[in-house]
C-alpha cells in the first residue's frame, strides 16, 4: 500500500498496530545489554602517581650528570620495566591470571599484562632549563594496572610503582657510575699521552739544544757579537801586520853589530892568526904573540862567557831590541790568527744555529701545541672529573632530579569495566531502533486495507458506508488487564532502574544532593 501523505494520526494507528513488533525487539536488545552489563566479569583499577622532582641544589651550583629530559628516561625506564623478564616475576610473585596459564602461551599472558598497565604523563608549560623557552614538560606520571580482584590489583599497582623507583635510582647510579669512570679513565688516558709528549718534548729538546725557539734571540745576539769580535781581530791582525812591516824596515837599516874599536881590532887579530897559522906553526913568536893579544883583548871584551856561542850573532842592543819586538809582534800576529779561526767557527755553528731555529721552530711549535691542546683537554677532563664526583655525592644523597610517590595505590572501590551505564544506554537505543526498524519494515510490507480512504484509493471507488468496531464489556476488561500490566510492568522498571542506579552509578542521596545544588544555582 502506498501512501502519499501520513499525519500523526497515521503514526499513532500505526505504533498502536506494531506496539508488538517495536516492544519485544526493544525488549530483548534491552535485556541482552543488561546480560551483557552484569555478566561481564567487572575489571578494577588501581592509580599510583609519583611526581619527577627537581634537584634541591641549584644547577649553577652543581650541575647533575643525569642531563637528559625526564621524559626519555621515564620512557627507557618504562621499555625495561615492560621487559618479558620483569614482568613473568610480577606475573609469578602475585599468581596473576590462573584462568589463562591453560589455554594461552606465556607470550600472550605477558602481552595482556601489558595491555592491562597504563603509564600516563602528567605535563605543565614550565621553562627549558637549556633554552629559557617555555615548553610543556613532564612534572609527574601515574602507573595503573587492570585486573578482576581489587585487593592483587592494588598490590600490583604498588608493586610497578616500587618499580620504577627503583629502577629510576638504578639508572641514575649506573649513568653516574658510568660517566665517572668513563671521565677518570680519559682522564688517564689523557695523562700518559702528556707523559709521552714532555717525553719526546724532552728528547726533541736535548737533540736541538741550541737551536730552540727560546734561543733565537741569544743565537742572533751572539752572532752578532762575534761578527764585531772577528771584526776587531781583523783590525788587530792588519794593525799588528803594519808593525811587523814597520819594523822589518828599521831592522833592514840598523846593523846587526855595535861600532867598536876593540871588536874591529879583535876581528883582525884572528884575521892575522888565520894567516900566521897558515904560514907557521903554532910554536911561532908571532902565532904566540896573536893569540896572547887576542886573549888578552877578548877577556877585556868579555867573550869569555860566549865561547860557546855561534860566531856572527848580532850584539847590536837597537837590533836585537827591534828583533825582540818583530818575534812578538809575529807572535802575537800566530795567536790573533788562532783567535780568528776559532771565532770564525764559533760564527759558522752559530749561523748553522740561526738558520735552523725555523725549521726547529715548527716541529717545537707543533709538539708545544699538541701538548697544549693535550693539557687543556686533561684541565677539563679533571674538572669534570671533580664535578661527577660531587654529581655522585648529590645523586646518593638523593638531592638530584629524583622520582616521588606522592599518591599510593588505593583499594578500588568500583570496577572501571564494563561500562554499565554506557552499556544500558547504548543497549536502550539500539533496542529502541531495532523495534521501531522491526515495525516499519512490517507496517511496508503490509498491504492490508484499514480506511475507507485506502479503499477508494485501492478501487477507484466511493465507500457508500462503513461498519464501526463493535466493543464488548469482555473487550473493555481485556483492555484494562493489559494497561494494569503495563503500569505495573512500568513499575517495576522504575523501581530496577533506581536500584541499578543506586548501586552502580552513584548514590540516590548524592544525586539528589547535586540535583539540589544544581537548582539552587539556578
Amino acid at each position: 500500500m502506498e501512501q502519499n501523505s501520513m499525519t500523526v494520526n497515521d503514526f499513532l494507528d500505526i505504533i498502536r498496530r506494531r506496539k508488538h513488533s517495536i516492544i519485544w525487539p526493544a525488549l530483548g536488545i534491552f535485556v541482552a545489554a543488561i546480560l551483557v552489563a552484569f555478566l561481564i566479569p567487572p575489571t578494577y583499577r588501581s592509580t599510583s602517581t609519583i611526581l619527577i622532582e627537581d634537584q634541591e641544589i641549584p644547577r649553577e651550583y652543581v650541575m647533575a650528570i643525569v642531563s637528559s629530559y625526564a621524559e626519555q628516561r621515564l620512557q627507557s625506564i618504562n621499555q625495561r620495566i615492560m621487559s618479558s623478564s620483569r614482568l613473568l616475576d610480577v606475573i609469578k610473585q602475585f599468581n596473576l591470571y590462573p584462568e589463562l596459564r591453560e589455554r594461552w602461551t606465556m607470550e600472550e599472558i605477558i602481552d595482556k599484562m601489558r595491555k592491562d598497565i597504563k603509564l600516563e604523563t602528567i605535563s605543565a608549560d614550565v621553562a627549558d632549563r637549556r633554552t629559557g623557552r617555555r615548553a610543556a614538560a613532564t612534572i609527574a606520571f601515574s602507573i595503573s594496572y587492570d585486573g578482576r580482584r581489587p585487593d592483587v590489583v592494588q598490590q600490583v599497582a604498588n608493586a610497578l610503582a616500587s618499580l620504577y623507583l627503583s629502577e629510576n635510582l638504578k639508572v641514575v647510579e649506573q649513568q653516574t657510575a658510568g660517566a665517572s669512570k668513563f671521565i677518570e679513565e680519559e682522564m688517564n688516558r689523557v695523562q700518559a699521552g702528556l707523559a709521552v709528549l714532555d717525553g719526546r718534548m724532552a728528547a726533541f729538546k736535548s737533540r736541538n739544544l741550541n737551536t730552540l725557539p727560546e734561543l733565537v734571540q741569544l743565537n742572533l745576539q751572539n752572532l752578532d757579537r762575534i761578527d764585531r769580535d772577528i771584526v776587531q781581530l781583523n783590525d788587530q791582525l792588519r794593525t799588528l801586520k803594519e808593525k811587523q812591516e814597520a819594523l822589518q824596515s828599521q831592522l833592514a837599516i840598523i846593523p846587526k853589530d855595535a861600532a867598536n874599536p876593540d871588536k874591529e881590532y879583535l876581528k883582525e887579530l884572528r884575521a892575522r892568526l888565520v894567516n900566521l897559522q897558515s904560514r907557521y906553526s903554532n910554536d911561532h913568536p908571532d902565532v904566540i904573540n896573536t893569540k896572547a893579544e887576542i886573549d888578552k883583548l877578548e877577556r877585556r871584551l868579555g867573550f869569555a862567557v860566549q865561547q860557546s856561542s855561534p860566531v856572527g850573532q848580532p850584539d847590536n842592543p837597537a837590533y836585537i831590541q827591534l828583533s825582540s819586538q818583530l818575534t812578538g809582534i809575529r807572535s802575537e800576529i800566530d795567536y790573533v790568527k788562532r783567535q780568528l779561526t776559532d771565532t770564525q767557527q764559533k760564527r759558522d755553528a752559530y749561523q748553522q744555529r740561526v738558520v735552523a731555529s725555523p725549521r726547529v721552530e715548527e716541529h717545537y711549535k707543533a709538539l708545544l701545541t699538541e701538548r697544549n691542546n693535550t693539557q687543556l683537554k686533561y684541565d677539563d677532563l679533571m674538572k669534570k672529573h671533580m664535578e661527577a664526583k660531587v654529581a655522585s655525592g648529590l645523586e646518593k644523597g638523593q638531592m638530584g632530579e629524583r622520582f616521588t610517590l606522592i599518591d599510593a595505590a588505593r583499594l578500588p572501590e568500583r570496577p572501571v569495566k564494563p561500562n554499565i551505564p554506557a552499556i544500558l544506554i547504548i543497549g536502550f537505543i539500539l533496542g529502541i531502533g531495532a523495534g521501531v526498524g522491526t515495525a516499519s519494515l512490517r507496517e511496508y510490507s503490509d498491504h492490508s486495507v484499514r480506511t475507507a480512504e485506502d479503499l477508494e484509493d485501492a478501487t477507484s471507488m466511493v465507500v457508500l458506508a462503513g461498519i464501526p468496531e463493535i466493543v464488548n464489556q469482555q473487550d473493555i476488561d481485556l483492555v484494562k488487564k493489559r494497561r494494569m500490566v503495563w503500569i505495573i510492568g512500568l513499575v517495576a522498571f522504575i523501581v530496577v532502574g533506581l536500584v541499578v542506579f543506586h548501586f552502580l552509578i552513584m548514590d540516590l542521596d548524592v544525586f539528589w544532593a547535586r540535583v539540589m545544588r544544581r537548582l539552587a544555582k539556578i
